[in-house]
């Protein structure tokens, strides 16, 4: 059986801590900035954990 490929997309969108989990950034801070309160801008600066369902298939495409 070959070697799984690295999905590049996610490679690029998410990253694995030290201890192992999997980091991500909020969505929704492209553009349109100037409409949003600037608590929910502070918010989406802060990144967040993916959910504990979606670990194990990040973690899968991540494998080199």
């Amino acid at each position: 059986m070959p070697k799984l490929k690295t999905h590049k997309g996610i490679k690029k969108r998410v990253k694995v801590s030290k201890k192992g989990k999997v980091k991500r950034m909020k969505g929704g801070a492209g553009h349109l900035m100037s409409s949003k309160s600037a608590k929910r801008r502070r918010q989406l600066r802060k990144g967040v954990l993916v959910a504990v369902g979606m670990e194990k298939k990040y973690r899968l495409a991540l494998t080199t």
